[in-house]
């Protein structure tokens, strides 16, 4: 069996494009023009739990924007892992101080990240942990 830092390394590029196709979806909930982007992005978390070994999924409507739920049970004698998320964002106004497109996910490096980090709406909040 591999250690965990060996299977980061051998799927990095995966999870890359994994993150990157999710930051593409404007998933912004506040504003009702992108409803269809969130619902999209809540269908598409429901097929990345599966993905990932989910062996029980839902799209539990609520008033507002659906929960997407998932699970595994490994063994109901060990404890409990809960994970939390969500996959709505904020709206990127002033799109005026973005130096790129908010949707369009880039890796840039700078003084504060040397080896490069990801630009887009979400990426470190949202749909970036």
């Amino acid at each position: 069996m591999q250690g965990p830092k060996a299977y980061i390394e051998q799927n990095k590029d995966r999870f890359l494009n994994e993150l990157m196709d999710l930051l593409k979806i404007p998933s912004i909930s506040a504003d009702s023009a992108f409803s269809h982007d969130v619902l999209h992005m809540a269908k598409t978390v429901e097929e990345a739990l599966i993905a990932a070994g989910c062996t029980h999924t839902e799209i539990c409507e609520t008033e507002g924007y659906p929960i997407v739920y998932g699970e595994r049970t490994i063994d109901p004698s060990l404890p409990t892992v809960l994970v939390y998320g969500h996959y709505d964002v904020q709206p990127p106004d002033p799109l005026n101080l973005w130096t790129s497109p908010p949707f369009e996910p880039v890796v840039k490096k700078t003084n504060l990240h040397p080896n490069g980090a990801i630009y887009a709406r979400g990426a470190s909040d949202d749909k970036g942990q």
